[in-house]
């Protein structure tokens, strides 16, 4: 399908953690008729999440951290159980989540597998994350976790089944999470 689009303005709103550009543009539909657009894009960088999973113990890592955005939307605590993740920065996917996993589960995965990259809220938000798994063992884990400079994490340890029926029950709530727990389930690896 042949896209055209036409900018007529991009303004930089803010520049204080990531970027917010307020765009406008023309963008002409199939039958020619030409539609303008008024939109904020929120640019964060990509990032990479990973569930790391154990087959033996029928167990999935997971980690609790505030998150304000939940906080303002009317979670009353604002924490969230989710998936280790991070922004790419200058990293290839791969190394990134090597990294966060140590950084914020304590663990040194091996092998990591790369499921898909997907957008979780193309709406508005450039953001494409990098989605993962691996397997982790006990003999795996070089720290305590807990993240670094301003992080406060807490790493949980669930069974997977306690996992499915917190996506089920609304404990967890985080896309990528449950998007992960669900390709999980559907892999068969925790048979």
């Amino acid at each position: 399908m042949s896209l055209k689009i036409e900018i007529i303005k991009d303004k930089i709103l803010s520049e204080n953690y990531f970027v917010l550009r307020n765009i406008t543009y023309d963008l002409t539909r199939q039958d020619g008729e030409v539609i303008r657009h008024k939109r904020e894009v929120y640019d964060r960088g990509n990032g990479a999440t990973i569930l790391l999973y154990n087959r033996e113990k029928k167990s999935v890592l997971l980690i609790r951290q505030f998150r304000v955005a939940a906080w303002i939307n009317c979670n009353e605590h604002g924490y969230q159980i989710e998936t280790c993740a991070g922004l790419l920065d200058d990293d290839e996917p791969e190394v990134c989540i090597r990294k966060e996993a140590i950084e914020e589960t304590g663990y040194q995965v091996g092998d990591v597998r790369k499921i898909f990259e997907l957008y979780m809220s193309p709406g508005g938000v450039t953001e494409q994350v990098h989605f993962f798994i691996a397997e982790y063992s006990d003999a795996q884990k070089v720290n305590n976790g807990g993240g670094v400079e301003d992080e406060d994490i807490e790493v949980l340890e669930f069974s997977f089944e306690q996992a499915l029926s917190m996506v089920a029950s609304g404990e967890i709530r985080d896309g990528k999470t449950v998007i992960l727990l669900q390709y999980l389930q559907l892999s068969g690896l925790m048979n």
